[in-house]
């Protein structure tokens, strides 16, 4: 499993032969448009984990391209679909057997909308089971108790949670959120964007290290291979 760091939320996933994005927001990424072109992404699944423009702005542009199949919440898919746009939705809870792995569509406590304020369904995370490795994709979300449901079913490789604060989890809840999934492997997304988000990098690599754990923040476009 080979995972690429896109900036934001924004991943691109190989599993199999198959090329998984992640949230794809680059295009309107100032971190990341001068360094990443959409039109050379590959994509045969887009997993979307809620409607917010920093997740879903280059979804539609990269699936008509590729003929990707966007994956998320039933609204999220529905709003895609009438758009001419092959999808699957799914709701929490669930889960599907895909040509590269399971998904499992899990909780996460954030909102949900479309940039022109139509709804875009609940937020929500993905547990990815691959060939060989497990993960788990939190989206922007809160730390929540229901993380702990999380290792009851999948025993994870990595944890790939959001440590910008403000909107979603920061750093120290990340950590407690990493003993709840039971995974001290850690890549952080959701960070340095804008103003709000922006971390100090050493400082959130301390804390993961004084606690055990190892935090990986990668530059856009590196990527790790599990």
């Amino acid at each position: 499993m080979k995972i690429t760091f896109y900036g934001q939320n924004s991943l691109g996933i190989e599993i199999k032969g198959k090329h998984i994005l992640v949230d794809p927001f680059i295009s309107g990424n100032p971190l990341s448009k001068e360094k990443i072109d959409i039109n050379d992404l590959k994509a045969d699944f887009i997993l979307l984990t809620h409607a917010h423009q920093d997740h879903t702005l280059d979804a539609a542009a990269i699936a008509r391209r590729t003929g990707a199949i966007i994956v998320s919440n039933y609204e999220i898919a529905n709003h895609y679909e009438a758009k001419g746009i092959e999808v699957h939705p799914m709701n929490h809870g669930g889960s599907w057997k895909f040509e590269f792995g399971k998904v499992k569509y899990v909780h996460a406590i954030h909102t949900s909308s479309f940039p022109d304020g139509s709804y875009g369904g609940q937020p929500g995370g993905f547990v990815i089971e691959g060939e060989h490795k497990n993960i788990y994709i939190a989206g922007d979300t809160a730390l929540m108790m229901d993380m702990k449901l999380i290792p009851m079913h999948t025993k994870l490789d990595l944890a790939i949670l959001p440590i910008g604060d403000n909107f979603t989890m920061g750093i120290d809840d990340a950590i407690i959120a990493s003993d709840f999934v039971q995974c001290d492997k850690v890549l952080g997304v959701h960070y340095d964007t804008f103003g709000y988000i922006e971390i100090d990098h050493e400082e959130a690599k301390r804390k993961f290290y004084d606690a055990n754990k190892d935090l990986m923040l990668l530059e856009i476009g590196e990527s790790i291979e599990l």
